[in-house]
Protein backbone atom coordinates (compact mmCIF):
# COMPACT_ATOMS: atom_id res chain seq x y z
CA UNK A 1 0.00 0.00 0.00
CA UNK A 2 1.44 3.48 -1.08
CA UNK A 3 2.34 5.50 1.54
CA UNK A 4 0.10 8.28 0.49
CA UNK A 5 -2.67 5.60 0.35
CA UNK A 6 -2.14 5.20 4.19
CA UNK A 7 -1.71 8.40 5.58
CA UNK A 8 -5.44 8.88 3.68
CA UNK A 9 -7.19 6.13 5.17
CA UNK A 10 -5.76 6.21 8.85
CA UNK A 11 -5.29 9.93 9.41
CA UNK A 12 -7.51 11.96 6.64
CA UNK A 13 -10.95 10.05 6.93
CA UNK A 14 -11.36 10.20 10.72
CA UNK A 15 -10.78 14.33 10.64
CA UNK A 16 -12.79 14.05 7.45
CA UNK A 17 -15.46 12.74 9.11
CA UNK A 18 -15.34 14.67 12.52
CA UNK A 19 -14.99 17.71 10.41
CA UNK A 20 -18.26 17.01 8.01
CA UNK A 21 -20.11 14.68 10.25
CA UNK A 22 -20.44 12.07 7.66
CA UNK A 23 -21.96 8.73 8.84
CA UNK A 24 -19.65 6.15 6.92
CA UNK A 25 -16.31 6.11 4.92
CA UNK A 26 -18.17 6.15 1.91
CA UNK A 27 -19.04 9.92 2.35
CA UNK A 28 -15.31 10.95 2.65
CA UNK A 29 -14.43 12.56 -0.22
CA UNK A 30 -11.34 11.12 -1.89
CA UNK A 31 -9.03 12.01 -4.77
CA UNK A 32 -10.27 10.23 -7.79
CA UNK A 33 -7.92 11.06 -10.52
CA UNK A 34 -5.14 13.58 -11.30
CA UNK A 35 -4.58 14.88 -14.85
CA UNK A 36 -1.62 16.52 -15.91
CA UNK A 37 -1.36 18.09 -19.45
CA UNK A 38 1.08 20.50 -20.82
CA UNK A 39 -0.34 22.85 -24.04
CA UNK A 40 2.51 23.36 -26.34
CA UNK A 41 1.50 25.80 -28.47
CA UNK A 42 5.48 26.01 -30.79
CA UNK A 43 4.51 22.36 -31.59
CA UNK A 44 2.39 24.18 -34.61
CA UNK A 45 6.13 25.13 -36.02
CA UNK A 46 8.39 22.52 -34.52
CA UNK A 47 6.54 18.83 -34.24
CA UNK A 48 9.32 17.49 -32.68
CA UNK A 49 8.67 19.33 -29.62
CA UNK A 50 5.97 16.63 -29.01
CA UNK A 51 8.26 13.61 -29.25
CA UNK A 52 10.49 15.45 -26.40
CA UNK A 53 7.25 16.41 -24.20
CA UNK A 54 5.90 12.84 -24.46
CA UNK A 55 8.91 11.41 -23.27
CA UNK A 56 9.29 13.77 -20.52
CA UNK A 57 6.00 13.51 -19.26
CA UNK A 58 6.38 9.43 -19.23
CA UNK A 59 9.27 9.97 -17.02
CA UNK A 60 7.38 12.41 -14.94
CA UNK A 61 4.51 10.23 -14.34
CA UNK A 62 5.40 6.42 -15.15
CA UNK A 63 2.63 6.40 -17.55
CA UNK A 64 2.66 6.70 -21.35
CA UNK A 65 1.78 10.19 -22.62
CA UNK A 66 -1.09 10.86 -25.36
CA UNK A 67 -0.84 13.57 -27.76
CA UNK A 68 -3.89 16.10 -27.83
CA UNK A 69 -4.89 17.08 -31.16
CA UNK A 70 -6.81 21.14 -31.53
CA UNK A 71 -10.65 20.58 -31.72
CA UNK A 72 -10.82 23.98 -34.34
CA UNK A 73 -8.79 25.55 -36.69
CA UNK A 74 -7.57 29.57 -35.32
CA UNK A 75 -6.51 31.27 -38.31
CA UNK A 76 -4.51 33.83 -36.08
CA UNK A 77 -2.51 31.18 -34.44
CA UNK A 78 -1.74 29.22 -38.17
CA UNK A 79 -3.50 26.15 -36.04
CA UNK A 80 -5.60 23.60 -38.15
CA UNK A 81 -8.52 20.84 -36.45
CA UNK A 82 -6.68 17.87 -35.75
CA UNK A 83 -3.26 19.35 -35.31
CA UNK A 84 -1.16 18.18 -32.37
CA UNK A 85 -0.82 20.32 -29.93
CA UNK A 86 0.21 19.29 -26.22
CA UNK A 87 0.24 15.88 -24.65
CA UNK A 88 -1.71 14.68 -21.58
CA UNK A 89 -1.72 11.97 -19.05
CA UNK A 90 -4.30 10.60 -16.26
CA UNK A 91 -3.22 8.77 -13.32
CA UNK A 92 -5.47 6.50 -11.26
CA UNK A 93 -4.96 4.39 -7.85
CA UNK A 94 -1.63 3.44 -6.90
CA UNK A 95 0.48 5.69 -9.83
CA UNK A 96 -1.56 8.43 -8.70
CA UNK A 97 -1.00 7.99 -4.96
CA UNK A 98 2.98 7.81 -6.08
CA UNK A 99 2.69 10.83 -8.04
CA UNK A 100 0.86 12.94 -5.09
CA UNK A 101 3.19 12.06 -2.61
CA UNK A 102 6.25 13.01 -4.80
CA UNK A 103 4.44 16.09 -5.83
CA UNK A 104 4.31 17.51 -2.08
CA UNK A 105 6.68 16.19 -0.53
CA UNK A 106 9.58 16.68 -3.15
CA UNK A 107 8.99 18.54 -6.43
CA UNK A 108 6.78 21.75 -4.91
CA UNK A 109 9.39 21.74 -2.17
CA UNK A 110 12.52 22.36 -5.00
CA UNK A 111 10.17 25.24 -6.46
CA UNK A 112 11.89 28.47 -6.06
CA UNK A 113 10.85 31.33 -3.68
CA UNK A 114 8.20 29.05 -2.62
CA UNK A 115 5.40 30.39 -0.45
CA UNK A 116 2.62 27.76 -1.49
CA UNK A 117 -0.29 27.31 -4.26
CA UNK A 118 -3.14 29.10 -4.66
CA UNK A 119 -6.40 28.55 -2.41
CA UNK A 120 -8.40 30.12 -5.36
CA UNK A 121 -8.02 27.49 -7.93
CA UNK A 122 -10.86 25.20 -7.33
CA UNK A 123 -13.68 25.56 -10.15
CA UNK A 124 -16.95 25.22 -7.90
CA UNK A 125 -17.47 21.51 -8.15
CA UNK A 126 -14.14 20.37 -5.50
CA UNK A 127 -11.32 19.71 -8.47
CA UNK A 128 -8.44 21.33 -7.94
CA UNK A 129 -5.69 22.54 -10.67
CA UNK A 130 -2.28 23.76 -10.33
CA UNK A 131 -0.30 25.16 -13.05
CA UNK A 132 4.01 24.82 -13.09
CA UNK A 133 5.61 26.97 -15.08
CA UNK A 134 9.10 24.77 -15.64
CA UNK A 135 8.41 20.71 -15.66
CA UNK A 136 12.35 20.63 -14.52
CA UNK A 137 10.88 21.14 -11.31
CA UNK A 138 10.67 16.76 -11.09
CA UNK A 139 13.42 15.25 -10.31
CA UNK A 140 13.21 12.77 -13.36
CA UNK A 141 14.04 15.60 -15.82
CA UNK A 142 17.73 15.94 -16.73
CA UNK A 143 18.09 19.83 -16.99
CA UNK A 144 20.90 19.20 -19.25
CA UNK A 145 18.98 16.99 -21.79
CA UNK A 146 15.86 19.44 -22.31
CA UNK A 147 15.51 21.49 -25.36
CA UNK A 148 13.18 24.04 -23.31
CA UNK A 149 11.56 24.50 -19.75
CA UNK A 150 7.78 23.78 -20.43
CA UNK A 151 4.87 24.30 -17.99
CA UNK A 152 2.29 21.84 -17.06
CA UNK A 153 -1.46 21.90 -15.51
CA UNK A 154 -1.76 19.17 -12.85
CA UNK A 155 -5.83 18.60 -12.13
CA UNK A 156 -6.80 17.15 -9.20
CA UNK A 157 -10.37 15.85 -9.29
CA UNK A 158 -12.12 14.78 -5.96
CA UNK A 159 -15.43 13.46 -4.99
CA UNK A 160 -15.95 16.31 -2.72
CA UNK A 161 -19.29 18.22 -3.17
CA UNK A 162 -18.04 21.58 -2.13
CA UNK A 163 -14.64 23.37 -2.69
CA UNK A 164 -14.72 23.40 1.20
CA UNK A 165 -14.48 20.10 1.41
CA UNK A 166 -11.87 19.42 -0.64
CA UNK A 167 -9.29 22.50 0.33
CA UNK A 168 -9.96 20.56 3.93
CA UNK A 169 -8.91 16.83 2.24
CA UNK A 170 -5.98 18.58 0.41
CA UNK A 171 -4.98 20.21 3.21
CA UNK A 172 -4.78 17.64 5.28
CA UNK A 173 -3.11 15.36 2.77
CA UNK A 174 -0.32 18.13 2.97
CA UNK A 175 -1.25 20.57 -0.12
CA UNK A 176 0.80 23.62 1.23
CA UNK A 177 -1.71 26.37 0.08
CA UNK A 178 -0.86 29.62 0.23
CA UNK A 179 -1.83 31.91 3.15
CA UNK A 180 -4.86 34.77 2.58
CA UNK A 181 -3.73 37.50 1.83
CA UNK A 182 0.25 37.14 0.49
CA UNK A 183 0.64 37.76 -3.00
CA UNK A 184 1.67 35.60 -5.03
Amino acid sequence: MPRFKDHYQNNVVPKLKKEFGYKNDNQVPKIVKVTLNMGLGEAIQNVKILDSAVAEMTAITGQKAVITKARRSIAAFKLRAEMPIGVTVTLRRDRMDYFLDKLLNIVLPRVRDFRGVSPKAFDGRGNYTLGLKEHIIFPEIDYDKIDKAKGLNITIVTTAKTDEEARFLLTELGMPFRKTGQAH
